[in-house]
């Protein structure tokens, strides 16, 4: 059964959620603030297997929470939010989140989103006879441990969104991919062709690559009226 930690400060919001998605099978456990997700992680059995965390709480802010549950081998993060303006979706992304929503949301639609993400990070596939090792320019890919190091033996932080993303470009490398090709790939056939958050994840998968080694080709790059190309070759291990 999977696990879901709802962090609110709204009880109403926190009842709601919780008892909506125990009916579809997940186990809840919910916290009103970082100080009580902190208490409920620390807790716990196991590692949670997701987070939808409130944007705007008291105390600790949920973009510094956010931060800090984006680790490797963190839980998938969905971040809501009463302020529902690209910007702040963005914002969201940006520090890690794997999906962003506005409030009030459908819980309906916050299922969808959470079986969205869970499916992601339950899809090991073919990696394994493939080669659980993927190489490009000095990098290493980790498609089991789903850790991203960098060719100074960093370890870069990805969030669920921006691995399954690099695992579509490591596995069609050197050929151009669309929009919506990409959509599809990274999150399956019920994607929203519609949805932005594929650009935002791009460009920030981006900084990531270039930015963590400098004076390098750029490794994602824009092809004009097709859509994006992984430009290193890649070897499977």
């Amino acid at each position: 059964m999977p696990t879901i930690l709802v962090v609110d400060d709204d009880p109403g919001i926190r009842d709601l959620v919780s008892e909506f998605l125990g009916r579809h099978g997940y186990s809840v456990t919910t916290a009103e603030d970082g100080v009580s997700m902190d208490r409920a992680i620390a807790d716990a059995a196991a590692p949670f297997d997701l987070v939808v965390l409130d944007l705007m709480m008291p105390g600790e802010h949920g973009l510094e929470i956010a931060r800090r549950l984006s680790t490797p081998g963190g839980p998938g993060l969905i971040m809501l939010s009463a302020m529902g303006e690209d910007s702040d979706r963005i914002v969201g992304l940006e520090v890690g989140a794997d999906d962003y929503l506005p409030k009030p949301c459908n819980p309906r639609e916050l299922l969808a989103r959470i079986r969205a993400v869970l499916r992601r990070r339950q899809e090991p596939g073919a990696e394994v006879a493939a080669g659980v090792i993927a190489e490009f320019d000095g990098w290493k890919l980790d498609l089991v441990r789903r850790e991203l190091t960098s060719p100074e033996q960093v370890l870069i932080a990805l969030s669920d969104g921006e691995f399954s993303l690099l695992r579509v470009f490591v596995e069609r490398p050197q050929q151009p991919l669309a929009r919506e090709e990409l959509l599809e790939l990274a999150r399956g056939r019920d994607a929203d062709s519609y949805d932005r958050s594929i650009d935002v994840q791009i460009s920030r998968l981006r900084r990531k690559l270039d930015g963590a080694v400098k004076n390098r080709e750029e490794l994602i790059r824009t092809v004009r009226n097709e859509g994006y190309m992984f430009t290193p070759k890649v070897t499977r291990r």
